[in-house]
């Protein structure tokens, strides 16, 4: 399911939906607070969460791809801990591509694993154990803002920029998780991910530090010549979309699925036959790419991402601020 329209109105619009499901949103917040309030267990080495307030995609997995390549660079072994969403496999499971699968650890481990070892779980406290044994010297945790199970010794809240906190309700009435004070107060930063269309950092709390980014489309592997069939499910499909269209790509086709879907059999068979139907050619993003059978991974084009700082001493900070500054 998509997420509904009124989620992403401004709060004075967000009309009779949201105000109906409002005594959900408060059953649904509270249960949050009480989860958070559970004892954590604090990791011997330094972590890092990048999460974020709201459901759906805001750049999480780029952002800790791109701080785990520089924590490398300044000599560290870091591991990243992910929920593995969907994935089937316990938890503490270091992810081995050459073993698992999409439907096992889930979409976002197998792009994580490509630069550092990656674990699996709901319980981040058991693969931050299995990662510091296996020889990390400091985590990243790809999402997991408000799981309680690992202490986190610095939180970056990553919001879509486009869209920021919707209309500012929780779930069901809206698409966040918690309030925004809430979750703020909590926060060692936030990172807003491309134009900052809502206003966002004008409203921070005073002192919370503020960095910027963008996700900029890798298109070199896409042709220019042929009708192109596009097709995403991740958080907002749209995104994908209007980077294709900002890189002078308009395909014929855009499909939209949901967050993580699992492609059937029927839905690939499909896709394959729209293609060949429009003499045409498939893209997706990389995160789509894993969770396909291994022939339609052979003929799709994927676009990846690039992550650009507004200010390169940006993540420089963020690494002083989680690794301590005598670690260059």
């Amino acid at each position: 399911m998509q997420p509904p329209a009124f989620w992403w109105r401004p709060a004075t619009d967000a009309g009779l939906p949201a105000a109906l499901l409002a005594p959900l949103a408060h059953i649904y917040a509270a249960a949050t607070a009480r989860r958070l309030r559970r004892a954590s267990w604090q990791a011997p080495v330094p972590v890092l969460c990048c999460g974020n307030i709201g459901v759906g995609g805001a750049g999480k997995t780029p952002l800790v791809m791109d701080l785990a390549q520089r924590a490398i660079s300044r000599g560290r072994r870091p591991a990243f801990l992910s929920r593995g969403y969907g994935g089937r496999a316990r938890a503490g499971t270091r992810v081995d591509p050459n073993r698992h699968t999409a439907r096992d650890v889930g979409d976002e481990p197998l792009l994580l694993v490509r630069i550092a070892p990656c674990y699996v779980g709901a319980d981040r406290a058991v693969s931050a154990c299995r990662a510091v044994a296996d020889g990390a010297d400091c985590l990243l945790m790809d999402d997991g803002f408000q799981n309680p199970t690992l202490h986190q010794d610095l939180a970056l809240v990553v919001v879509d920029g486009a869209v920021g906190f919707g209309n500012g309700r929780v779930l069901p009435a809206g698409p966040l998780r918690e309030p925004v004070a809430t979750a703020l107060a909590r926060a060692g930063g936030v990172v807003i991910m491309g134009g900052d269309q809502q206003g966002i950092a004008a409203r921070l709390p005073d002192g919370l530090p503020c960095f910027a980014a963008t996700l900029q489309p890798d298109t070199q592997s896409v042709p220019r010549n042929r009708p192109i069939i596009a097709f995403a499910g991740i958080g907002r499909p749209a995104k994908f979309f209007e980077g294709l269209a900002q890189c002078g790509i308009h395909p014929a086709r855009c499909l939209a699925f949901p967050d993580h879907h699992a492609y059937t059999a029927t839905e690939q068979a499909r896709l394959h036959r729209l293609a060949a139907q429009a003499g045409g050619c498939l893209v997706t993003t990389q995160k789509d790419a894993v969770r396909l059978n291994a022939a339609l991974q052979a003929e799709v084009h994927t676009v990846g991402l690039q992550l650009a700082w507004t200010n390169p001493a940006m993540p420089e900070r963020i690494l002083d601020l989680w690794l301590g500054t005598t670690q260059r």
